[in-house]
């Protein structure tokens, strides 16, 4: 007798009769399941998948184990430090996705980093050199930062780096590779 109602970036449930309204989460008891995270989850990773690989910087192998996706800011430290770990990462079969989620907001100078990345020749190699907090040769091109920090906002990225598991979850900030693997 409940509905499943999404507002902006929230889902509630709501009685069939308009009566009550339900906000966090259903835990099915006998299993203790939580159906609230599971369903979450999968509009996570349709959202994302939405975006495509093609608005990414990949890093890793083609066939991968498993997949992260991480709003990433090139001026996070933690941004930075998990990136250094993102090699120990590939090599043990996870490929990394990055989407260019810059804080500071549209028209800030991380934005205008972000951009750059994208607008580059080796996009993988300029997220490298701006995490490690090196210059960039600072261009202009059609990209799609804007429909990232879009992306992130609906599915509720508050900080960075967050990182998306291939199963939906969401584990906000810095997270060494050792816990990720």
């Amino acid at each position: 007798g409940l509905y499943e109602v999404t507002m902006g970036g929230e889902t509630v449930l709501i009685s069939a009769d308009g009566k009550y309204l339900l906000t966090g989460d259903l835990i099915e008891v006998a299993t203790r399941t939580n159906l609230s995270e599971k369903r979450r989850g999968t509009k996570i990773l349709a959202a994302i998948e939405k975006a495509g690989e093609k608005d990414m910087i990949v890093i890793g192998p083609a066939k991968a184990k498993h997949t992260i996706t991480v709003f990433t800011d090139v001026d996070c430290p933690y941004c930075s430090k998990l990136h250094n770990e993102v090699p120990e990462l590939t090599k043990a079969g996870i490929k990394v996705r990055y989407l260019l989620y810059p804080r500071a907001g549209v028209g800030s100078e991380t934005y205008k980093r972000s951009v750059a990345i994208w607008c580059a020749k080796d996009r993988k190699q300029a997220a490298s050199t701006a995490l490690a907090g090196g210059k960039l040769e600072m261009k202009t091109c059609k990209h799609p930062v804007d429909e990232h920090l879009k992306l992130g906002t609906e599915i509720g990225v508050t900080g960075t780096p967050t990182i998306v598991l291939d199963d939906g979850r969401i584990a906000p900030g810095y997270v060494p590779a050792a816990q990720i693997l």
